[in-house]
């Protein structure tokens, strides 16, 4: 459990080497694992909860993992919609622990299964499956257009610094996906990596789910890939009002962040950033 690196025999190929006469040498290389995770969940009592979604990640934190993606899917509003959560026995050989259970406290509604919803994510999108842009167009909770969260700009060009220093696996692997959640004054809250960047976000959001923390005003999410539509929309179900991201937006995500009056900063490297929405949560100093 929590295995997110495993180690591969591999082939080094190096072309100026070979022209100086050296052979490829054998040697070994460490992974990001990709396994997959069933989330099952129901009401207490006796049976087997039902599944509702599997989705491709690197093992660990997948309580989080399941509680976030819970809450950024509209399902549960709160940890006290949760009863249980537990990792189980799968039916592998030997066993991963690729089973999340998760009981909902009573009175919480049992999540319909609904066949042009499919709930399937591969690690690579959030979404895939839905139906339509409207049945992921989630309303959240938290007005982040109220939030007065206000940044320097030198502190947010800061960040990416912070949260590559923090990424362990990825110093391995170099194959993860990171999501740091910050505090206003530029703390790291917590860092979680995966293969999926929407199942990074979605281990952040259960860790502060679980912390009781939502909505999280005055935060900011920074993601270590491109701003998709379903990392803007979990951002938006937490409560976030500023995201960040080293790599470029989608027009959906610009559209949504617009909707929600949410902060959406792209290509953050260096002391440079773009600024697509929420701009006045930015300050710059001559």
């Amino acid at each position: 459990m929590g295995r997110a690196t495993d180690r591969r025999g591999v082939l080094r190929i190096d072309l100026d080497a070979a022209a100086q006469g050296r052979a490829p040498v054998r040697r070994p290389d460490s992974l990001s694992v990709e396994e997959p995770l069933e989330i099952r969940v129901g009401p207490a009592g006796p049976g087997r909860r039902k599944p509702l979604a599997i989705t491709m990640r690197t093992p660990g934190d997948d309580i989080d993992l399941a509680i976030g993606f819970l809450l950024t899917e509209g399902l549960i509003r709160s940890a006290e919609d949760v009863q249980t959560a537990q990792l189980c026995a799968g039916a592998e050989t030997p066993n991963t622990y690729n089973v999340v259970d998760i009981v909902l406290a009573p009175g919480v509604p049992e999540p319909a299964t609904d066949p042009a919803r499919n709930f399937y994510t591969t690690s690579s999108c959030g979404v895939c499956g839905k139906a339509s842009i409207d049945a992921v167009r989630t309303r959240s909770l938290f007005s982040v257009a109220e939030d007065p969260l206000t940044v320097p700009a030198e502190l947010v060009a800061e960040l990416p610094e912070k949260l590559r220093a923090a990424q362990k696996a990825f110093d391995r692997t170099g194959g993860l996906h990171a999501a740091g959640l910050f505090t206003a004054d530029g703390g790291l809250a917590v860092l979680r990596e995966d293969v999926g960047r929407h199942n990074a976000v979605d281990k952040v959001v259960g860790w502060a789910v679980r912390q009781q923390l939502l909505p999280l005003a005055g935060h900011l999410l920074l993601v270590s890939g491109r701003a998709s539509f379903e990392l803007t929309q979990k951002a938006w179900m937490a409560g976030v009002p500023l995201l960040a991201a080293v790599s470029a937006p989608s027009t959906l995500a610009a559209d949504l962040a617009a909707e929600a009056g949410m902060t959406l900063v792209g290509f953050l490297r260096g002391r440079t950033m773009n600024v697509y929405t929420g701009a006045h949560r930015l300050t710059v100093t001559a």
